[in-house]
């Protein structure tokens, strides 16, 4: 006999809830981790996301800067190009900014540069252009300074040869001008040279105190010369020194008692040498007398007057051999 056992019906219900809350209880669990799960992955994905956005904000403020960095370092080599060499204050200034520019470089150069770093170069950066900009006033009046120091001394060099070229065409003026002074004044010195004229040579024959002339050589004591310096109007009035030279019968000088010069710059000997007090307005008559060192001899002798460096008169004078009783 087989033994079948009850089922409660109101058992099997409850039991049957039981298991429907506990898959109920599973499949919320299930759902709340699944969204958990996918919460997590999304924060992380914000965050991946936010940290790639920050890494590019940094990336691109980091270009910016370096743009602007370059952009001051072109300001900055193109001072040096500029043709002003800078001194003192400038130089010292440049110095500075060429400093910042290497302290703003070395930050610019870090691959994970800081964003308190990258405010910090932005910040030099402005510093950097305000002392460039500065800068660039000062070489700028500097070269309008040179520019007008270089007028000036373009002008100064005009007129300095300007100047030179008035100097030089003075110099030549003057010296034509003394070239014609020294033409008339030689031309003057030439006319006011005096002239003789009416020149006599007299042998003279002295016993006691008469005189008589002769005209032999062994009767002659001394010859006695006389003659007229013409009036000359050109002539300054004073004393002029003429010069006699007295030849003797064999052409040499008789008795040299000095040597002057020609007008040809060749030196003659004379013989006398005369000093007269002349008037221009006026004949000025001229006589001496001159005794040889020994006796005369027969033959020519020839008498020559000099004034000026040229021979204003001449004359000779013959003595004869003379016979026995003369």
């Amino acid at each position: 006999m087989s033994y079948t056992p009850s089922v409660n019906p109101q058992q099997t219900k409850k039991n049957n809830n039981s298991l429907v809350g506990i898959l109920l209880v599973a499949l919320v669990a299930a759902v709340g981790y699944i969204i958990y799960d996918k919460t997590q992955d999304k924060k992380v994905e914000v965050l991946s996301e936010k940290k790639d956005a920050v890494i590019q904000d940094l990336d691109s403020a980091k270009t910016q800067l370096q743009a602007m960095f370059d952009e001051a370092s072109t300001r900055i080599d193109s001072i040096s190009t500029s043709n002003v060499q800078l001194q003192g204050d400038l130089a010292t200034r440049n110095e500075e900014i060429i400093k910042m520019k290497q302290n703003i470089g070395s930050i610019l150069k870090k691959k994970n540069a800081s964003d308190s770093e990258l405010k910090e170069a932005k910040n030099m950066i402005a510093q950097l252009n305000g002392k460039i900009d500065d800068l660039f006033i000062e070489v700028a009046k500097l070269k309008g300074e040179n520019e007008k120091l270089t007028g000036e001394n373009v002008a100064l060099a005009t007129d300095k040869n300007n100047l030179q070229t008035d100097k030089k065409n003075l110099q030549e003026t003057l010296v034509s001008k003394e070239n014609e002074n020294a033409a008339l004044s030689d031309k003057v010195d030439v006319a006011s040279t005096l002239h003789a004229s009416k020149v006599g040579i007299f042998a003279i024959k002295k016993r006691g105190e008469t005189e008589k002339e002769t005209e032999t050589a062994k009767r002659a004591d001394y010859f006695k010369i006389a003659f007229q310096l013409d009036e000359n109007r050109v002539a300054k009035a004073g004393v002029k020194t003429i010069y006699i030279v007295i030849k003797n019968v064999d052409g040499t000088t008789s008795m040299p008692d000095g040597s002057f010069k020609l007008r040809d710059g060749s030196e003659l000997k004379y013989t006398n040498k005369v000093d007269v007090t002349y008037d221009p307005t006026r004949a000025n008559n001229v006589s001496f007398n001159w005794q040889p060192g020994e006796k005369f001899v027969p033959g020519d002798y020839k008498i020559e007057i000099y004034n000026n460096g040229f021979k204003i008169g001449e004359a000779v004078k013959t003595l004869k051999k003379g016979g026995l009783f003369s």
